[in-house]
């Protein structure tokens, strides 16, 4: 994730799926990333990288855990100032949340929503957000 996302913005995008290792192989060879493991307690999801630049581009995760439920998609994370707010405000306007809210480690807290059309995002606050920020 984006070290410092700005309200509002799409942070992050992981895709879960059943075979991580199979994708993970896949998008190294369809679109040049370099995968990084990431310790998830008894397995790894992975950090692809764009080529060249270092820079993280996208998780690939495996369908487990807090994950199981997801279908294999690509999921984007939407940065907001408060994940609580935006979960009940999601609700009163006919969305559904299907996960969360919750912690994500010492790296902020985040749910995932369905919109009213069907559609499903993360909403995501960073640890750091506690300060207001200017651009909400």
């Amino acid at each position: 994730m984006s070290t410092n996302p700005k309200t509002g913005t799409i942070g992050w995008v992981d895709l879960t799926v059943p075979d991580a290792p199979r994708v993970r192989d896949f998008y190294a060879a369809v679109a040049g990333w370099s995968p990084a493991p990431v310790p998830m307690g008894g397995y790894d999801d992975y950090s692809m990288t764009a080529s060249g630049t270092g820079e993280p581009a996208a998780g690939i995760c495996h369908a487990r855990g807090v994950n199981a439920s997801l279908p294999p998609q690509w999921l984007i994370y939407i940065t907001v100032t408060d994940v609580d707010v935006s979960a009940a405000t999601c609700l009163e306007l006919g969305g559904t949340v299907l996960a969360g809210p919750k912690d994500m480690g010492g790296y902020g807290r985040y749910c995932v929503i369905q919109d009213p059309a069907g559609a499903v995002a993360a909403l995501f606050a960073p640890a750091a957000s506690a300060a207001p920020d200017p651009a909400r």
